[in-house]
């Protein structure tokens, strides 16, 4: 792929997970050192990777993911109640609300699970605009993405688990000053038809030297 094929269409991938082949951890490893790359703030490296692959421990995880991602859709404010006066917006909407039922139903049963996590300064998180800590970690997650990708990989940026991040915490036994920051559900996945997907035209969202 071309950097610019690869940027485009790495999707979020949730229905063609193939939940029953299992991924090398050897693969998963040459993601993340490619993740490393990316940029973080005073070079600090902050970064910790929880790669989890004990059945029972995804169970669980996968549990509480569950149960966060039926009280988020029960709230209405999930991807398929969106946009329901823009048919052509709403019929995508509904396809992702589908898929997105579908990893919640079986993020357990997903052979990997990457958890990205930082190191708070101070043991503490910042008050106000977070932006600082947090962009010390994101963009090593996407990078771990876009390398799983060109690996026949598929991922899925979600954070709903995070409504029981202490509980994951314990279980996993992360100390307390280092915070999850997304999770990264990682598997081959099934099919070949990636594509672009529709956005908002540029013009709609630039502004040129002011709002």
């Amino acid at each position: 792929m071309t950097p610019d094929e690869l940027l485009t269409t790495t999707r979020s991938v949730r229905k063609r997970l193939d939940l029953t082949r299992p991924v090398p951890l050897d693969l998963v490893r040459e993601c993340l050192e490619i993740a490393l790359q990316a940029p973080t703030g005073g070079n600090r490296q902050s970064w910790h990777w929880i790669v989890v692959t004990d059945p029972e421990v995804r169970k669980q995880i996968g549990d509480y993911y569950g149960r966060s991602f039926r009280a988020y859709y029960e709230s209405g404010a999930s991807a398929g109640s969106l946009f329901q006066d823009d048919p052509e917006r709403a019929a995508t909407q509904r396809r992702v609300a589908g898929s997105s039922v579908h990893l919640g139903e079986h993020m357990g049963d997903v052979p990997v699970l990457v958890i990205g996590c930082i190191t708070l300064p101070g043991g503490g998180l910042p008050e106000g605009n977070q932006a600082g800590l947090w962009g010390s970690l994101l963009p090593a997650a996407w990078s771990y993405m876009l390398a799983a990708r060109a690996r026949g990989l598929g991922t899925a940026w979600t954070t709903l688990h995070l409504a029981y991040e202490s509980e994951i915490a314990g279980l996993l036994g992360i100390p307390a000053d280092v915070r999850q920051g997304v999770l990264l559900p990682t598997a081959y996945y099934t099919g070949d038809t990636f594509r672009p997907a529709p956005r908002r035209p540029l013009d709609e969202v630039l502004h040129l030297d002011r709002w």
